[in-house]
């Protein structure tokens, strides 16, 4: 099978396409047909030699978490998801090797039925950014009428989807975003949105009961100036691992709770915001696709820093 390869960590021109075996799938997992797979920044990281990467036992490795696809093999004849069905999910990267490719196997409970309303470019944009969302959101801030909650970064792949659980579950959402999201971030259900090229948040926010921090202090001490802005005793969640080093220390000299999350592949989870997304309630947004053989263009495009939802990769036609 095709699939996009890196020999060694570095740049995004490590990224080939190469042919390699097809997987072989063992006991309850699934194989699956990928039509498509999302990018995110922990893809970049690791193939950078960061994020997940010390943990790659054997190079050529394939990275990416996010897939849709078809699926090839079921667990076993009598599970409710049959060969043909539909199916996106997210994959845990080095312990399975990842979606950047052609096939891939999965286990069972990693995956669910695709909402029958979306492509597979568009759910192969959900898994991972949507869970981290969820996670942050939902399961730690529990998210809540009157609840005032600052989200950084809210155009990016996490963070508008943490814009639109936020909102869908009552908080007043005061999200950061540049100029050209502005308009875009009220849409998706932001109560008030400041443009961070123009304003410092700190100036024109107070008194807030939670912080979703997707940027952490790689980007002109945007983590430590939110604790500036949180009432006593109010919850910091710092999403970006090692973005910022310091801050369950900072948070506690300033007198606030702070959390790091950690995103689990969870299928069940993933079905429930297929249900959001099948109503009209959460959608996701595409930015740009790129053909599997264009996977370095991709990961040049996310380290940019300015991409409006997600970058997916179109691994075959469909």
């Amino acid at each position: 099978m095709r699939a996009v390869t890196m020999a060694t960590t570095g740049g995004p021109e490590v990224l080939t396409v190469t042919d390699v075996p097809m997987p072989t799938k063992v006991n309850s997992e699934f194989l699956v047909k990928v039509f498509a797979a999302g990018v995110n920044p922990i893809d970049a990281k690791t193939r950078a030699g960061k994020g997940v990467s010390a943990s790659i036992q054997n190079y050529p490795a394939i990275i990416g978490q996010d897939f849709s696809g078809v699926v090839m093999e079921s667990p076993y004849e009598g599970h409710p998801l049959k060969p043909g069905d539909e199916v996106y999910g997210m994959v845990m990267v080095p312990r399975f090797s990842g979606s950047y490719a052609e096939y891939l196997t999965v286990p069972s409970l990693s995956l669910t039925k695709k909402p029958a309303g979306i492509s597979h470019v568009e759910a192969a944009g959900v898994p991972l950014a949507a869970l981290t969302a969820w996670g942050m959101v939902v399961e730690v801030a529990k998210a809540h009428e009157g609840q005032r909650m600052l989200i950084h970064a809210g155009a990016g792949g996490v963070g508008h989807f943490a814009v639109q659980f936020a909102s869908y579950f009552g908080a007043h959402v005061i999200a950061t975003g540049s100029t050209r999201n502005q308009a875009w971030l009220k849409e998706l259900g932001a109560s008030e949105v400041i443009d961070y090229t123009t304003t410092r948040f700190e100036e024109v926010v107070s008194n807030v009961d939670v912080v979703v921090d997707l940027i952490g202090n790689v980007h002109d001490s945007t983590g430590t100036r939110s604790l500036t802005v949180m009432r006593p005793g109010a919850l910091m969640i710092n999403g970006p691992t090692g973005s910022w080093p310091t801050f369950l220390d900072d948070a506690a000299a300033a007198g606030m709770r702070a959390t790091s999350y950690k995103v689990p592949p969870d299928g069940s989870t993933l079905a429930v915001i297929s249900r959001l997304i099948t109503s009209g309630d959460v959608r996701v947004t595409v930015d740009t696709v790129f053909d599997l053989a264009d996977a370095a263009d991709a990961h040049r495009a996310i380290e940019s820093g300015h991409t409006r939802g997600k970058i997916v990769l179109k691994v075959r036609d469909f």
